[in-house]
């Protein structure tokens, strides 16, 4: 039997959070809910982050509220029958819910969320932090160090609810303004938050500089640094406990897979559509540079590198249009408004 590939679509926070247009909380959760009938383990829903830094992500209180009401009507937004229903239903088969939280306050804010649904809508959070010092000040007006005393109360919180905890590091090859970052920093970042107690490793790729040499060396100093048990090791129980999370940039991303799942990740992050993507990133002639890897590239890699995964292809079709319906409008409607 194929070795199982864990993947976790994004494309509802890193997708749409840096998106100048309003975007309608219903269709937020609509497109949680589409994403949720593909087959995916995991989907980020949203981040509990002030509205003054992230203006599209400031109904995060009220998208988790959406998500256990009453499905939507039939024909809204062109959801499929698997999508409208309430996701409190077949706790088996839905995928985990997760949301990013900056800091205690966005912690107490999304437990609030889960209180007023009356279970644990969000079973999984997010704090993030990065390899650069530089952009760690410029993304979070914090140095790492700062930022990972920040996360101290977030774990001791979720572990007293009983719910996971994703760190991520972001800029693990190079940042837009340090340039290479080297492998030994990005082990160092890692060792502390394994050490402070998460659950899982997401290495981002920030601005899709990865190459498949660059990805195997900062892996092998990150494998170092926390051992085997967490990338690489042959218990299926620790399987997925390193995430990459890759920008395809200058499309290098598939190979960057291929690269990681020689080495032992079996866990990727990617967005429906390949929306997203760092506002600092861009392409060589200076245009907006392309977003995370697609889940359907992504899902295709994994596939033809001999691993399984149980993304249903129409179903991810589907929700890969809705968003990029979703963001075509949000654009449209900022263009208009300006």
């Amino acid at each position: 039997m194929a070795d199982r590939v864990r993947i976790t679509d994004v494309a509802p926070r890193d997708g749409l959070q840096n998106e100048p247009g309003v975007i309608a909380t219903a269709r937020k959760a609509e497109l949680v809910r589409l994403l949720c009938a593909t087959g995916v383990d995991e989907v980020e829903a949203t981040s509990f982050v002030s509205p003054r830094w992230v203006p599209q992500l400031g109904d995060a209180g009220e998208l988790v509220g959406l998500l256990v009401q009453s499905p939507l009507p039939e024909g809204g937004d062109g959801a499929s029958a698997s999508a409208r229903r309430d996701l409190s239903e077949d706790p088996i088969q839905r995928p985990t819910l997760s949301a990013l939280v900056p800091n205690e306050k966005g912690m107490q804010a999304l437990i609030d969320a889960n209180e007023r649904a009356g279970w644990s809508v969000i079973s999984k959070v997010s704090v993030f932090t990065a390899a650069s010092e530089t952009f760690s000040r410029k993304n979070t007006n914090a140095s790492i160090g700062e930022t990972i005393e920040r996360f101290r109360p977030v774990v001791e919180i979720a572990r007293r609810y009983g719910l996971g905890v994703r760190g991520y590091v972001s800029c693990v090859i190079a940042c837009p303004f340090e340039g290479a970052i080297a492998p030994g920093a990005v082990a160092d970042v890692t060792g502390r938050l394994v050490r402070l107690g998460v659950n899982e490793i997401d290495l981002g790729d920030t601005i899709g500089a990865g190459e498949p040499e660059t990805v195997r060396g900062m892996l092998s100093a990150v494998q170092k640094a926390v051992g085997t048990e967490w990338i690489g090791g042959l218990d299926p129980s620790t399987a997925f406990r390193t995430t990459l999370h890759l920008h395809d940039t200058f499309g290098r991303a598939a190979d960057c897979v291929q690269a990681a799942l020689d080495f032992g990740v079996r866990s990727f992050d990617s967005s429906a559509g390949g929306l997203g993507g760092c506002p600092y990133a861009s392409t060589p002639d200076g245009g907006r540079a392309p977003g995370n890897i697609s889940t359907q590239l992504l899902v295709r890699t994994v596939r033809e590198a001999g691993y399984a995964c149980d993304v249903d292809d129409a179903a991810m079709e589907r929700a890969a249009a809705f968003a990029m319906r979703l963001v075509a409008d949000a654009r449209r409607g900022s263009e208009e408004g300006a």
